[in-house]
């Protein structure tokens, strides 16, 4: 029997709708033609859900007993007898009752498949195997019921339900996933837009793999070879070529693919091999930055192994080359980058990209090769080829003129030689070339100066033209090293000019120069890593570096320049290239003039500064002139009353005078402490007293001591809620000022709510008021000193209690935000570090807790 189909419909978090879905295809279904039944499906109470049922046929459950309870489970000997098309299974990862047909509900949906019965079923990222520990990390909760991964990829398909965190937030808030009473406590904890994205990205990245694993399988079966991207950094090696911008794209669309980073890098050779047309290299840069990749460029005197060392200080897992055009003479002769390339990488992938050349780009790329072949300074390789050739070159010549030595004059033979010397010279130089023209000059003599066979020369014209020969062939020889020696002159002095070029086009687009100036000295001298050096009280301190293991001291680097009297750049590891002085002294320059524009900063930052705190205390000055006055004048007020002798006042308003005394003293000390509190924050003088402390001890006084203007004050903060790690003095005027602003927005009929529940490593607590609201526009204005919503002076206040809590709060390592209060409101939200691990057992509100229905929807 053929098994039957499985479909699962994958949710990102509770309440996206996959169960919506799953009835949405099962009418689908039914409306082809095909047997649908209801094996099992939880509503939840969602009445959007509940109308998808329709008229699909329901398979009633089977009622277990268990432990004096009758609980509904999927009845799978009802569903095999009726044997129908397709069956719709709710919730794969739920766990049966125990006394139930299998333990797990994945367990029965693989009899029913075995059947040859097709199953569509629903399941939530979070209550797969493999994620379990990641989901439990970012929402603090463990999720009991869990299925393995093998289970669900082994679907025929997997299809993801998925919504926005706000979208899913915005259900929540307007009851379509919980009940109104735990609407609150769910996008407090499980529902926070932080945990929701997490989720979706868990779900997106799950659901990815799957379509990899399922195109690999296609790849296979089909005999598609070419192997997978994953993510990793790719370096793309820039000539300045023509086709060079279609390697570029090339390269971009794998580091896109494979979300990794690109890096293109340009290097230009000592050697003068690599003479790129600047005005395309500058083309090819910028494409580059389009396609949002890094520059840069380096000099090395064997190409391929700056590359290679330039990708693995990187820690590059890609290089992507272009196809050479060279002939196959011109790789004998002077090497191949690509073989290099492929045989320094190591366990670094090498791409070579061909790229076809137009009969045009053919001709200039022989020009160039030729013109180079004359000027290039030579390699190791090029002078193993040149001396060998100076050995073997003039004995196959002999070999080749001796038969016809009587039809050939004694000049012809000398100018073949000298062609011979020549083209030695050429390709292996100096020395080769002399060691030709030694060879040449002794066989010469010996097989074809009269007499032959010995080294005795019998005319004298021949004696002149021997020494003759030997002198051009020298000179020759000479020549060709001399013009070697420019050429490699030439070639690092445009590699010094575009290296200065490159810094100063890097160090003028950003405000802190040194850390880009250090990057590009290490990458300008191909080092494994660079620093840059202070001396500070005897002791060497890092002001920036690059690279791995940069050096500490002068003396642990293998190169050091002084910047100024107490300043060095050191150069670490091995160098690719010789170190030019000129060009590191440029480099000193502009690390002396990043130095003292990082003082100016610095200077300019302090003046800031003091401009803030004079800002500070005109607005102190302010508060002080206007709300200070205010209970001040009120309290005399009443004192000069009651000090009048010549009035005998009744004891009703004599208690009336005395309570406007106590209340304007409290207003008065409360105004005082955020002054002061908003005083120690500006200038950097608070002391922490941290320790474990609950909020339920912070709520409990801050609730007798606020003034709440007559609103009633909801606390849900269970006692066995784990601690937090905060000073108990700023906590509580955190708690205090969130409170007091709480009850001045609340409208008098409206309580204020405070509640707490843990949320993975924090503990959060909500301060909730049914008021106006704060617009997202106006979230970080609120925190700002001496503001209060719209500058209005209807709510009494310096407008400094937010930007108190605020601060205090970053202070002791926690945060506040302002979020939206379901049905009009705004909602305080103070996270602070839990004392406790996040595995650790702990209750948490009741009215916070998700309970099985809430986190299975």
């Amino acid at each position: 029997m053929a098994r039957g189909q499985f479909r699962i419909y994958l949710g990102a978090a509770p309440g996206v709708g996959k169960t919506y879905a799953m009835l949405q295809e099962g009418q689908r279904r039914r409306d082809r033609g095909t047997e649908v039944v209801i094996g099992i499906v939880e509503t939840h109470g969602r009445e959007q859900t509940r109308a998808q049922l329709g008229d699909l046929e329901v398979i009633p459950p089977k009622l277990i007993e268990y432990r004096d309870s009758t609980f509904p489970e999927m009845d799978v000997d009802a569903i095999l007898e009726r044997k129908p098309a397709v069956v719709l299974v709710d919730e794969l990862a739920h766990t049966n009752v125990p006394g139930s047909r299998n333990h797990k509900r994945w367990q029965d949906v693989e009899e029913l498949l075995a059947a040859g019965i097709e199953v569509i079923s629903t399941v939530n990222i979070q209550h797969l195997e493999s994620l379990n520990d990641v989901v439990e990390r970012i929402t603090g909760i463990e999720q009991r019921e869990v299925i393995p991964d093998s289970i669900v990829r082994s679907a025929d398909q997997v299809q993801l339900v998925d919504q926005t965190p706000e979208a899913l937030r915005r259900r929540m808030a307007h009851g379509n996933i919980y009940p109104t009473e735990r609407v609150d406590a769910a996008l407090g904890n499980y529902f926070r837009v932080g945990n929701l994205g997490a989720l979706r990205e868990l779900a997106l990245m799950w659901v990815a793999d799957q379509v990899d694993d399922a195109l690999q399988r296609y790849r296979e079966s089909h005999g598609i070879e070419r192997p997978w991207e994953t993510r990793e950094r790719i370096v793309v090696a820039l000539t300045g070529a023509p086709g060079g911008d279609d390697l570029i794209r090339r390269a971009a669309r794998i580091a896109v693919r494979a979300r990794g980073d690109l890096l293109g890098v340009h290097i230009r050779s000592s050697d003068g091999l690599a003479s790129a047309s600047d005005e395309r290299l500058t083309e090819h840069r910028e494409l580059l930055g389009a396609l949002g990749g890094e520059y840069h460029e380096i000099a090395g005197e064997d190409v391929a192994r700056a590359l290679v060392r330039f990708a693995t200080a990187q820690n590059a897992t890609q290089i992507v080359l272009g196809a050479s055009h060279r002939s196959r003479w011109v790789e004998l002769t002077r090497g191949s980058v690509v073989n290099d390339v492929n045989r320094l990488s190591g366990d670094i992938d090498v791409h070579i990209i061909s790229a076809a050349a137009s009969p045009t780009q053919h001709g200039r790329l022989a020009g160039r090769r030729r013109a180079l072949s004359r000027s290039d300074v030579l390699s190791v390789r090029r002078r193993t080829i040149g001396w060998a050739l100076a050995v073997v070159g003039p004995l196959l010549l002999t070999f080749g003129l001796v038969p016809f030595r009587e039809d050939s004059g004694f000049s012809s033979d000398l100018l073949l030689y000298l062609l011979v010397v020549v083209v030695v010279a050429t390709i292996g130089g100096l020395g080769p070339a002399l060691g030709s023209a030694v060879v040449a000059f002794l066989l010469l003599n010996w097989y074809f100066a009269p007499p032959i066979h010995t080294f005795t020369i019998a005319e004298r014209e021949n004696l002149f033209a021997l020494f003759a020969f030997l002198a051009v062939a020298l000179a020759v020889g000479w020549l060709v090293g001399a013009a070697g020696r420019r050429a490699a002159e030439a070639a690092r002095a445009r590699s010094e000019a575009a290296t200065l070029a490159a810094l100063a086009a890097t160090v003028s687009a950003s405000d802190d120069r040194l850390p880009l100036i250090v990057d590009q000295l290490r990458s300008a001298f191909g080092t494994r890593s660079a620093s840059l050096l202070r001396r500070v009280a005897g002791e060497w301190v890092m002001e920036a570096s690059s690279g791995e293991d940069p050096p500490s001291r002068p003396e642990d680097g293998i190169r050091s320049a002084a910047v100024d009297d107490r300043t060095v750049a050191v150069l670490g590891g091995d160098a690719s290239i010789g170190i030019d002085d000129d060009v590191l002294s440029a480099f000193c320059a502009q690390l002396g003039n990043a130095l003292e524009s990082r003082r100016l900063q610095a200077a300019a930052a302090r003046a800031g500064e003091l401009a803030e705190v004079s800002e500070l205390r005109a607005a102190l000055l302010a508060a002080v002139s206007h709300d200070l006055r205010t209970p001040l004048a009120s309290i005399k007020a009443a004192v000069s009353s009651l000090r009048q002798s010549d009035m005998d006042w009744p004891a009703e308003l004599s208690d009336e005078f005395l309570g406007t005394i106590d209340e304007q003293t409290d207003r008065l000390t409360a105004l005082i402490t955020n002054l002061l509190g908003m005083s120690r924050i500006q200038s950097g003088v608070v002391e922490l007293t941290e320790r474990a402390v609950g909020y339920d001890e912070i709520v409990a006084r801050v609730v007798g001591e606020v003034d709440t203007r007559g609103r009633r004050v909801e606390v849900a903060v269970d006692e066995s809620l784990p601690p937090v790690i905060a000073d108990p003095a700023l906590l509580e005027r955190v708690v205090v000022n969130l409170v007091d602003n709480a009850a001045k927005w609340s409208p008098p009929d409206q309580p204020v709510r405070i509640s707490a529940a843990r949320a993975g490593d924090q503990v959060v607590l909500h301060v909730i008021d049914r008021g106006p609201g704060i617009p997202r526009s106006e979230r970080d204005a609120v925190f700002e000193p001496f503001q209060r919503r719209g500058d209005t002076a209807a709510v009494e206040g310096t407008g400094l209690g937010l930007a108190v809590a605020r601060g205090f709060a970053v202070l002791m390592g926690g945060e506040l935000d302002v979020d939206d209060t379901p049905g009009g409101g705004t909602t305080m939200v103070l996270s602070m570090p839990s004392a406790t691990p996040a595995g650790a057992p702990v209750a948490t509100v009741p009215e916070a807790a998700l309970t099985r229905e809430a986190i299975d929807g």
